[in-house]
Formats: C-alpha cells, sequence, structure tokens
C-alpha cells in the first residue's frame, strides 16, 4: 500500500493541463480525481485562487474537486508569516494570487500533525519547480523544512501509473 499523501502546487495541475489535456487524456485525470477522493491529494485553497485566474477546462475540473482544496488554518497562517518573514521573494508581489508559501505551510502542517494509522504517511510536495542553486522557490523552501518536493511525473512514478 502506498503512503505518500501530495500537495500539489498550482504550476503541476497547469503544467499537466497543458501537456495531457483532459479530453484527449481522461484516463490521467480520472486517476488524480482517485487520489483526491482517497484524501491522498490536497492543495490549498489559494491553488484554486490561482487557477480561477483562468476560464478553461482546469478550472472547470478543480471547480468540481471541492474535497481537494482546504481552507488555511491558523496554524497555516503563522507558519505562512513564519516562511516570508524568513524568504520574502517567494513570493510575486506583481501576483494577484501567489499559493507558494500556502503550499508549503499545508505541507508543514499535516507532516507535524499525528498520524492517526500504523503505516508513515510521507508528505510530499509536487510542484514543476525546479531547485536552481540559491533561487528562493518552493523547492529551495521544502529543502530547508525537510519536506520532500518532485515535480507530477515522479508523483505518477511513485504511483506506479503507466498511460
Amino acid at each position: 500500500m502506498n503512503s505518500s499523501h501530495y500537495i500539489i502546487d498550482a504550476s503541476s495541475l497547469i503544467e499537466l493541463n497543458r501537456h495531457n489535456p483532459m479530453d484527449i487524456y481522461p484516463g490521467v485525470w480520472k486517476k488524480m480525481a482517485g487520489l483526491i477522493k482517497s484524501n491522498r491529494l490536497v492543495a490549498p485553497k489559494e491553488v484554486f485562487n490561482e487557477i480561477n485566474q483562468g476560464d478553461d477546462l482546469l478550472f472547470n475540473w478543480v471547480k468540481n474537486q471541492t474535497k481537494m482544496f482546504l481552507e488555511p488554518t491558523q496554524k497555516q497562517i503563522d507558519i505562512v508569516k513564519k516562511i516570508l518573514e524568513r524568504y520574502p521573494s517567494l513570493i510575486k508581489v506583481d501576483r494577484t494570487y501567489d499559493a507558494d508559501p500556502w503550499v508549503i505551510a499545508l505541507a508543514i502542517e499535516l507532516t507535524e500533525n499525528p498520524q492517526k494509522t500504523l503505516v508513515t504517511i510521507k508528505r510530499i510536495v509536487v510542484t514543476e519547480e525546479k531547485e536552481r542553486g540559491n533561487k528562493i522557490n518552493i523547492p529551495f523552501v521544502c529543502n530547508n523544512y525537510e519536506i520532500e518536493s518532485i515535480d507530477i511525473l515522479d508523483m505518477f512514478r511513485i504511483e506506479g501509473w503507466k498511460f
């Protein structure tokens, strides 16, 4: 049994839709919906807000994935404040919504919460951003909080998906 749980960034959903549109690759999106249904794929509400900037098939899909998007908790708000104190350049000031610190905060909160299972649950951030030296981005900050970050194809590999 796979015990990996994923916290996904908007970049992964946007890129997945760009390269695997749901009208051509419905199997990919059905597997994603299955992870959501089993509570193994989540995102902060800010990811929904980021995707909401477009009016496309992806936005229509995320509107129907209400179980996926989690409202911020007070603990996440506190974590985001700490992240932005330490890494202010993580957010882009020209954006209406920037989910990056919220993705990391959700991963931290879920990692710190006590598990209610006998199996160790691994929390992994899924983003298309790549670590590049000292550039402040999701993988860089995750690394400093000892949170694993991977891209969506790595998530498919972990899950053993073939299309």
